[in-house]
């Protein structure tokens, strides 16, 4: 089955997100577990737990059908020391809430060398860091996503995943977010159907497919290989709608939570029921 839903404000507590998304038709959401903008906040507290769980069971939502999202502050390739102790200390608190909450998955950008360092230092950090998460948790994947390759952003060619999955030592405990505009601008084409077919063989060939758990569903205001991240609205960037068309109606997606992350927010009611009327 499809899962699709929207990126939804948890403004007020958690527990509102189900209902948010609820609200617009999602079968599946995304949220921030905590305020992006701060590396800590607040404990979460218990009777936000269990109303978050209980809005969960209300709509039905189960935790494959949910992508949270850490903080953009986060950076778990840091070349400084003491900023990465930071930013690990920050993601292995995300990790935990998402444990709290009974969510089995939390999306993270990878990181970025700020041409401190090279890339495949960075990469190898991360892969230390999502290690150390990992050991202090149980029952969450780190889920790797993608990037457009802005700036010194690593993450933007399948090799950089596979790189970092290589390192992880609890092989089922992490996955990947494939998220179109990113894919898109750092160089994969996966707006004709030839260059869709190749990228996802590819993805199959460098990661595996099985290590996908969600995706993010963005057109993009920036043309192809261009590395610049820019969400659009579905149908109205670079990549129009087939590449839309295209995931809805392939069973390789099914199961998992199909996100979007466009600029407006009025439109996601409207952009769901579309992706929905692909496969009717």
């Amino acid at each position: 089955m499809k899962y699709v839903g929207a990126h939804v404000s948890a403004s007020g507590g958690v527990e509102k997100a189900p209902e948010n998304a609820h609200a617009i038709g999602a079968t599946a959401f995304a949220l921030f577990t905590k305020n992006q903008r701060q590396w800590f906040s607040n404990p979460l507290t218990l009777a936000s737990i269990k109303q978050f769980r209980d809005n969960c069971e209300k709509y039905g939502y189960k935790p494959l059908q949910v992508l949270p999202h850490d903080s953009y502050l986060i950076n778990l390739g840091h070349p400084d020391d003491e900023a990465l102790d930071k930013s690990r200390a920050s993601f292995l608190d995300e990790m935990k809430r998402c444990e709290q909450l009974g969510l089995d998955r939390l999306n993270f950008h990878p990181g970025s060398h700020l041409k401190l360092t090279d890339e495949e230092t960075c990469l190898k950090r991360i892969g230390e860091s999502v290690n150390k998460a990992l050991d202090k948790t149980k029952g969450v994947t780190a889920v790797i996503e993608n990037t457009a390759g802005q700036g010194s952003n690593v993450g933007y060619r399948f090799e950089h995943l596979k790189y970092i999955i290589d390192r992880v030592e609890d092989k089922e405990r992490v996955g990947i977010c494939i998220d179109t505009c990113h894919a898109y601008t750092s160089g994969y084409d996966v707006k004709t159907p030839e260059g869709f077919k190749k990228t996802f063989e590819a993805l199959e060939e460098i990661v595996g497919l099985k290590y996908l758990k969600g995706m993010h569903l963005n057109d993009s205001k920036k043309d192809f290989g261009t590395r610049v991240d820019r969400h659009d609205s579905l149908g109205r960037g670079f990549l129009g709608n087939e590449t839309f068309r295209m995931i809805m109606t392939d069973k390789r997606f099914e199961d998992m939570p199909l996100i979007l992350e466009t600029p407006e927010e009025s439109l996601w009611e409207k952009e769901i029921k579309e992706l929905y009327s692909y496969i009717r």
